[in-house]
């Protein structure tokens, strides 16, 4: 209750000064990941992180925060203003997979006591971005449109992308019997992307239109337009979840599907499902902290250099790779590289690696390498956002 307690204390004054929070280079996920770090420390004091039911709780409340993310962020994108060809879809097969491929090599190399698989699962959790941590970048009308749409699409998918490569490297590490990895991946890939991307496309688009229709007859209030369209995103990641499909593929499709349908009706219809989905968030980062706090005895100059080269060269070079030959300035690919970071995404999957694979001898190394790079990335980013991207408008400008 004392944890409890504090964490409503802090979501309280939090809110109360949010608007001058917004003006300093710091974000509320900081607060909460230090905040959490303090009660770790005095009050809760070792949590593991693998065990019911502290696994399962912060498993499923990161799950919905992430889903209500992915929705309300594609609600708001402009299908229309998307050029699939151009900056997404680079980001999103060149930039991932080089990404994955550099994150499994640095950690072969840093971490030795790792197998290939366990450290090509610290490689893909680690490779998809935060598409909460990034609000203060994509939400800022000085950025161009281009810009911050790439960087909300990119943060938007490539988690449910970096599914299959996770559950292709968690089966190795079961050592499944006659597994083939190349026929596995195909065939996980095919399901997670199709599936979720069908479900996402069937429920944002069905679901949004009842509701539009519902409203337009006037037999729906403004309040549960809002909880319909919180009950669509949750509906499509688990509907895709439970046929084989990426449940976050689905959330942001529908989203995406959503805000087409509903373009007429404004930001409003998603409010509150946004505002849930803040809740959540905040929630995981906190408890995240707690769990940090009892990690950070164990940290080493390996786990601090991953750390750092996951946030700068793993992530950076790939983006610079990957928008070679799109007119985009330097600038610009300096900015979207620096500006992935790691947080919700990585925590669920990490999650999930964790629930399948049980127990296994990596395990302790795993951990520490991703909720670090985690802490890392939540001060990093939170710090440099803006005034960074003040920075990047003022050479915009000039």
């Amino acid at each position: 209750m004392i944890e409890l307690l504090f964490f409503l204390l802090m979501v309280f004054i939090v809110a109360v000064i949010s608007r001058r929070i917004d003006k300093l280079p710091v974000s509320a996920q900081m607060i909460f990941i230090f905040a959490g770090i303090l009660i770790g420390w005095f009050v809760t004091g070792y949590i593991n992180v693998t065990e019911p039911p502290v696994s399962t709780i912060i498993l499923l409340i990161a799950e919905i925060a992430l889903v209500l993310v992915l929705f309300t962020d594609a609600s708001r994108v402009d299908l229309g203003s998307i050029k699939w060809n151009s900056l997404q879809t680079r980001l999103l097969s060149i930039g991932l997979i080089l990404t994955i491929v550099m994150g499994i090599t640095f950690a072969i190399l840093i971490f030795t006591n790792l197998t290939f698989w366990e450290a090509a699962i610290i490689g893909v959790v680690l490779a998809p971005t935060d598409a909460a941590l990034g609000q203060m970048v994509v939400k800022n009308k000085g950025i161009p449109n281009k810009i911050r749409e790439a960087l909300e699409v990119e943060s938007g998918l490539n988690d449910g992308l970096s599914v299959p490569f996770l559950l292709v490297f968690i089966a190795i590490g079961l050592s499944e019997e006659s597994f083939s990895p190349t026929g596995y991946f195909i065939q996980t890939a095919l399901e997670q992307i199709g599936l979720g991307a069908i479900v996402g496309i069937a429920v944002g688009f069905i679901g949004s239109r009842i509701v539009i229709k519902s409203r337009n007859k006037g037999w729906i209030t403004p309040n549960y337009q809002r909880i319909a369209f919180l009950v669509l995103a949750v509906l499509s990641f688990i509907i895709a979840d439970e046929i084989g499909g990426s449940g976050f593929i689905a959330a942001f499709i529908g989203g995406l599907a959503t805000g087409y349908v509903t373009r007429d009706a404004g930001k409003v219809l998603m409010d509150f499902a946004e505002a849930e989905g803040q809740f959540l968030n905040l929630t995981v980062f906190f408890l995240l902290g707690i769990v940090i706090a009892s990690l950070i005895p164990y940290i080493t100059w390996q786990i601090i250099l991953y750390a750092i080269l996951s946030l700068t060269i793993i992530r950076m070079l790939p983006v610079a790779i990957s928008l070679l030959g799109t007119k985009i300035s330097w600038n610009s690919i300096l900015f979207m590289g620096w500006f992935g970071p790691r947080g919700l995404a990585s925590i669920v999957l990490a999650l999930i690696a964790l629930e399948r694979l049980n127990s296994f001898p990596g395990q302790d190394t795993f951990i520490l390498a991703v909720f670090i790079t985690v802490l890392f990335s939540v001060v990093a980013h939170g710090v440099t956002a803006l005034p960074l991207s003040n920075l990047y408008i003022k050479k915009l400008k000039s």
